[in-house]
């Protein structure tokens, strides 16, 4: 009876030691995940919720990464920092990414999620301007020789309003704000989900923005942007990146108080949830153009690039002899296939 309970043992024992040794390979076969920064356009505001929300639903750990969501200042500051790869990945303004690269700097976009812009001239709903004609005679606060600024002399002209109809007082972006709300001004130049919820949110009354895309003037805006040569080393995971963030987006779509919460979980500093989920409903809106609708997200037409391209030599950003062609700025190939 001892001998069997002593075999019995010894065969428990040989069992646990052969279980240890085989969970040894299936442990050391479990690829790490890639540690993955992506930098911001700027501090926090609603169109950056749904990389909050892909984080927080695993998306990304699906595709074997651990990504990194860094706040950014400015999108030429992003831009600085992918094209000397001290970030992988940068959320920024396309068109910014453009000028930088015309004059060489080694950046391409993989995907451009804003392929309506965000541009617009915005007054406070009770003023009830509405139009491009009811913006003669007002006064509207700018920052010289920001992106705005330099659309803004075109968006006049593509709808036949003098420049001298209009009178302008300039500041940088909290000046602005504060014309407005003091009355200094009736309206400003500002993002449909940035300086337009800024207002909301510091006064509690509704504004109401004129897209310069609704009236002539459209041109590319946020997407992802990469360095050309750390892509040509990271194909696989920027597909897997790129793949990860189209699920994230197509879940802000379904879900917008979804990613909003997220980001504020991650972030509760970021702002006010009522007031961020107006901005991400106003982001939605300007994922697709008509050639788009329908098509997953990041899937931005070669001819809305071109056309972008084509405003950035009319109002001077790029010379035209360094103009290039779309495919020299944006790429679909890391996008999912279906």
């Amino acid at each position: 009876m001892i001998n069997k309970l002593i075999k019995a043992g010894l065969g428990l024992a040989l069992s646990a030691v052969m279980l240890g040794t085989a969970a040894v390979p299936a442990q050391a076969q479990q690829k790490p995940k890639d540690k993955v920064s992506l930098m911001l356009n700027w501090y926090l505001y609603s169109e950056h919720a749904p990389f909050f929300l892909g984080k927080k639903l695993g998306y990304y750990a699906d595709e074997g990464i651990d990504l990194d969501i860094q706040e950014g200042r400015g999108s030429a500051v992003t831009a600085q920092a992918v094209a000397a790869q001290s970030v992988q990945f940068g959320y920024i303004d396309v068109t910014t990414m453009i000028k930088a690269a015309a004059r060489g700097a080694p950046l391409i976009s993989t995907g451009v999620l804003f392929q309506i812009s965000p541009m617009s001239v915005m007054a406070f709903e009770d003023k009830n301007i509405r139009t491009p004609k009811e913006i003669i005679g007002k006064t509207v606060a700018v920052t010289p020789g920001d992106a705005l600024s330099q659309v803004w002399p075109i968006f006049l002209k593509v709808n036949h309003i003098d420049p001298t109809q209009i009178k302008t007082v300039s500041g940088d972006a909290q000046t602005k704000l504060n014309a407005v709300m003091t009355g200094r001004a009736d309206m400003l130049l500002g993002y449909v989900m940035d300086q337009a919820i800024k207002l909301q949110d510091a006064t509690g009354r509704k504004v109401y923005p004129i897209r310069f895309a609704d009236y002539g003037v459209n041109q590319i805006s946020s997407g992802i942007v990469v360095n050309k040569e750390w892509l040509a080393k990271n194909q696989d995971l920027t597909r897997r990146f790129m793949r990860a963030s189209t699920r994230a987006v197509e879940a802000a779509v379904k879900d917008p108080q979804a990613a909003v919460d997220a980001m504020l979980e991650a972030k509760p500093k970021a702002g006010v949830a009522a007031t961020l989920l107006i901005g991400l409903q106003r982001s939605i809106a300007l994922y697709h153009t008509k050639e788009t609708k329908g098509q997953p997200p990041f899937r931005v037409t070669m001819g809305n690039v071109d056309k972008s391209l084509n405003l950035l030599v009319e109002y001077g950003a790029i010379d035209k002899d360094h103009r290039g062609k779309p495919g020299d700025y944006v790429t679909l190939d890391y996008l999912p296939k279906n």
